[in-house]
């Protein structure tokens, strides 16, 4: 009898979006680093991890409607999904993120100089993603679309120009990481967004802005790395 293996952070989200707060909390990434047992995401950050079971357990066992099972879409719907709710909120609030990141600098800028820094990931960061979501909407999402549709009218599927659709995944995944990386950054220089003591409105809104930004990016990514992406592999692998 083989060994079961441990599920892995990003299967709890998966099957449960309420957990993501858990993790969360403990600063543990689900999204980028989401193929990752509890017990080795615990062990790394010192944490106790029947603790976190115990929380985690908490969360599950409390009936919701407001939990979306993303899990049971059909893939085409997913990508349509992302497309129209995460791309479509980054590309609306980079430029208003953008202007109040540039109002920060000029004007509190010389008693906080870390805002540079900020401001500098941050623009670093919506170059990178703009160039992401392109692809998405181009290559990958169209292939995996393409894909449902030869699946439910049980025909074959022209092969893409690039090759198997892990190629773009591996790609995206990647990027993934670095935006993740990035905005562990922003986090740390912003104290978890937390504006100081001498903040203006503007400051206030900025860092909750970029606050509501990431978590955003956090369940963008999700979606891709944990349910997206594996089952858009899955399904490539029947036409074989």
């Amino acid at each position: 009898m083989t060994k079961k293996e441990p599920k892995q952070i990003g299967q709890f989200v998966a099957e449960d979006f309420r957990t993501a707060a858990i993790f969360s909390k403990y600063k543990i990434d689900f999204c980028c680093n989401g193929n990752r047992s509890i017990e080795e995401a615990c062990e790394k950050k010192g944490i106790d991890s029947n603790t976190l079971l115990e929380e985690l357990e908490g969360v599950l066992s409390t009936s919701t409607n407001q939990s979306i099972d993303y899990k049971s879409w059909p893939l085409d719907l997913l990508a349509e999904y992302i497309e129209k709710t995460h791309h479509r909120y980054v590309e609306e609030k980079i430029p208003v993120i953008r202007q109040f990141l540039d109002k920060l600098c000029s004007v509190h800028g010389e008693r906080h100089p870390e805002l540079f820094k900020i401001n500098e990931l941050f623009r670093a960061s919506a170059g990178e993603l703009a160039s992401h979501m392109k692809k998405e909407e181009l290559m990958l999402f169209p292939f995996v679309k393409r894909m449902v549709k030869a699946k439910l009218d049980n025909e074959a599927i022209q092969s893409p120009q690039f090759g198997t659709v892990e190629n773009p995944i591996a790609m995206m995944m990647e990027e993934h990481d670095t935006e993740g990386e990035r905005f562990r950054e922003i986090a740390e220089l912003t104290n978890n967004y937390t504006p100081p003591a001498d903040a203006c409105n503007t400051y206030k809104v900025t860092f909750a802005m970029l606050d509501e930004f990431e978590k955003d990016l956090h369940l963008h990514i999700h979606l891709e790395n944990n349910i997206l992406f594996p089952n858009a592999v899955k399904l490539e692998k029947q036409f074989d």
